[in-house]
């Protein structure tokens, strides 16, 4: 059902700005799994720590493993994986509306429509993930 209202494009129109998501350990962990680093070598290479907020490192204006793409597609951030489909668009026309006009993977025009999509998927996988 996903593939109904979002499908991505991979333009890293998302991936592009001052400021990136913030990781969760999970994140953290997938990542490190992936570059077959050791934690601190991951944080020091391609993360930014603010606190005990841990970030990706901007780079030229976009996420540090956007390079015509995303260069760790496999192990990006769960934020990354969801993103555009943010429960804050269901109860928000007009952030609805923001993110369908920089984010060409949407493809429903219609918020009433995209709406009840993802409302129905977002309970599905609710109900799936439920033990």
């Amino acid at each position: 059902m996903e593939k109904q209202i979002f499908q991505c494009r991979r333009c890293g129109h998302c991936c592009h700005g001052e400021t990136t998501v913030s990781l969760t350990a999970e994140d953290l962990a997938r990542m490190v799994a992936y570059f077959k680093m050791s934690e601190e070598e991951v944080i020091k290479k391609y993360l930014r720590v603010t606190g005990k907020v841990i970030q990706m490192q901007i780079e030229d204006g976009h996420c540090i493993f956007y390079h015509d793409g995303c260069s760790i597609h496999q192990a990006r951030p769960w934020r990354c994986r969801q993103w555009p489909l943010h429960p804050s668009i269901l109860t928000d026309p007009a952030n609805f509306s923001a993110i369908k006009d920089s984010c060409p993977g949407i493809r429903l025009s219609d918020y009433d429509k995209f709406q009840r999509k993802l409302a129905d998927m977002m309970e599905k996988h609710k109900k799936e993930n439920k033990g």
